[in-house]
């Protein structure tokens, strides 16, 4: 009797600990939650008098401008104002924008489905406020809501990234300090410290709150598809690229990663997956634009049709991303061949890329940022050959363009081997692209940093030396943003802190470019040997073969 006594009060305790330990960590997650609304408030309230408002006046010009050719395309004020009267405005908007610019100038750079969020948000505006002024909290406050949810599911998929990956590494974690957190609990500990980070991150607060701005929607896009990838849902991941390009253009230059990572582990038919899921929703998004008569969305529907029916007599592996691409490129060639619409494609995508032609925007601590202070400039030509009638000329654009492609090249490559090893810097392998892309490339403002702010939170999963330049890349993030809104307004106070932050640019630029070369160095998976720490105690330890898992559609 005094031995069962004994084990059941042991096995009570236990519990109670267990039940106790669960509450503390519901409450700290609570508090962190809480005090990050707060923040964003805080920051909403006080930074109205530097608020830049060019973004805000933009987004509802165009969001108007789609009710506006609602009302021109429909017979009577009842019809306009219905549902159907605004996606005939939305989707003849890029038509109407390119036959009137002057120059091939749109104005318009918005992909499909930020120009829709813009509309929708437009049209309740116009219904629930109709005296509304632009710039009053009422106007914005649905797109600061839709920004909130978006940083919170960024710091969710963060969390289940970190504690994904810090699982599958922790037998060979190779700091010291989180090497010594108790096994059991270290990957949700990583995790809960990599998402608070993220979402107390001040870039990203003051972007979508202080700015505002809605750069924060790709994020959550981007972070579940390398989540869907590191699952092997090869054909998600594809699907959440696309839908989050249709939001942000950015996202395509990270995008190639998620190729180029399985066919350096010669996963052919993932790749393969990847780009049949990017087509199949970036084709469904714009079918409206593309297939325009009933013809071609009937010559879709057979060609979708004899797939599916040949798939299923055939039994292929992987059936679903067959049917998707093919049905996703058909959707293409047959709109091609039916006088489909591409302006989408032209006004939202193609316009963006060429509407800054500079190195640098506003203030950037970056490469071309270094190199416009030599005296360059983005069209500058490097190399220039003749071949014949061709002329090829390399310009200063494309030679940054080549110099990012090469370094994702070999990002996505330490990706494979760190995957391999069950290495924890696969988790910068994956943060590396964002910072790469603002550290190489042209035409970057100075808010893009902020998403390879919030990504590199992931190094509180993988070192205590990456995660202090996590926060060295946070604080350069934060400084641009700041200093572009004091420029905007120029008020006498700031006049001082304006000139400070404008002298640090071109050290600040060496400090940022350093801090990617760290992280970029940590995603490869060359090591010279005498800097191997912790190689020896590696090898020691269990293999783990991470090999192929068993892979869905």
């Amino acid at each position: 009797m005094g031995i069962r006594s004994f084990l059941h009060l042991r096995i009570t305790s236990a519990r109670a600990r267990e039940f106790i330990r669960h509450v503390l960590v519901a409450l700290l997650v609570a508090t962190i939650f809480l005090a990050g609304i707060q923040l964003r408030r805080w920051i909403g309230e006080n930074t109205r008098h530097v608020r830049y408002q060019h973004d805000i006046i933009n987004g509802f010009y165009w969001g108007s401008e789609v009710l506006t050719e609602a009302h021109s395309l429909s017979p009577d004020e009842a019809s306009a104002n219905s549902w159907a009267g605004f996606f005939r405005g939305y989707f003849a908007l890029y038509e109407r924008v390119k036959d009137e610019a002057y120059e091939n100038d749109y104005g318009l750079d918005y992909p499909p489905l930020r120009l829709l969020v813009m509309a929708v948000w437009a049209k309740h505006v116009r219904s629930e406020f109709p005296e509304v002024e632009d710039g009053h909290p009422k106007l914005i406050n649905p797109l600061l809501k839709i920004n909130v949810v978006c940083e919170l599911l960024s710091a969710v998929a963060i969390f289940l990234l970190v504690r994904f990956c810090v699982r599958r590494s922790s037998r060979i974690m190779r700091s010291r300090f989180l090497g010594a957190l108790p096994l059991k609990n270290r990957a949700s500990i990583c995790g809960l410290a990599a998402a608070s980070v993220a979402w107390l991150e001040p870039s990203m607060i003051l972007d979508a709150h202080g700015w505002p701005q809605w750069d924060v929607w790709v994020l959550p896009f981007y972070l579940f598809a390398a989540l869907a990838a590191l699952k092997n849902r090869w054909l998600c991941c594809g699907c959440l690229l696309a839908a989050g390009a249709m939001l942000k253009g950015q996202l395509l230059f990270v995008a190639p990663f998620f190729v180029l990572w399985p066919l350096w582990q010669k996963r052919w038919t993932s790749a393969l997956r990847v780009l049949a899921g990017f087509t199949a929703t970036t084709a469904l998004i714009v079918s409206p634009w593309i297939l325009r008569t009933p013809l071609a969305w009937v010559s879709v529907a057979i060609v979708a049709s004899v797939t599916l029916l040949f798939l299923v007599k055939h039994r292929y592996r992987h059936s679903g991303a067959w049917l998707a691409g093919i049905a996703g490129c058909a959707v293409f060639v047959i709109g091609a061949f039916t006088g489909g619409s591409f302006t989408w494609l032209q006004v939202g995508f193609l316009y963006g890329s060429e509407h800054y032609p500079y190195l640098f925007i506003s203030s950037c601590y970056n490469l071309a940022s270094l190199l416009a202070e030599l005296g360059c400039s983005l069209k500058d030509s490097l190399l220039s050959l003749h071949i014949g009638s061709l002329d090829l000329d390399l310009t200063l654009q494309w030679a940054l363009r080549l110099l990012y492609l090469g370094a994702l090249v070999l990002c996505a490559r330490g990706m494979a081997r760190h995957l391999r090893a069950r290495d924890p810097r696969m988790l910068i392998a994956i943060a590396t692209p964002w910072l790469l892309m603002f550290a190489l490339l042209g035409q970057m403002h100075e808010r893009y940093l902020m998403w390879g702010a919030v990504v590199s939170a992931v190094a509180l999963g993988v070192s205590i030396r990456l995660s202090i330049v996590h926060f060295i890349i946070s604080a350069a993030s934060t400084a641009m943003i700041i200093h572009v809104m004091l420029i905007d307004k120029k008020l006498d106070p700031t006049l001082r802190a304006i000139d400070v932050l404008d002298g640090i640019r071109p050290y600040a630029s060496v400090l940022v470019l350093g801090c990617v070369a760290v992280y970029f160095w940590d995603a490869l998976p060359v090591r010279i040997p005498v800097f191997r720490r912790g190689s020896a105690k590696a090898a020691r330890a269990p293999s783990l073969s991470l090999g192929a898992e068993p892979e869905e559609a």
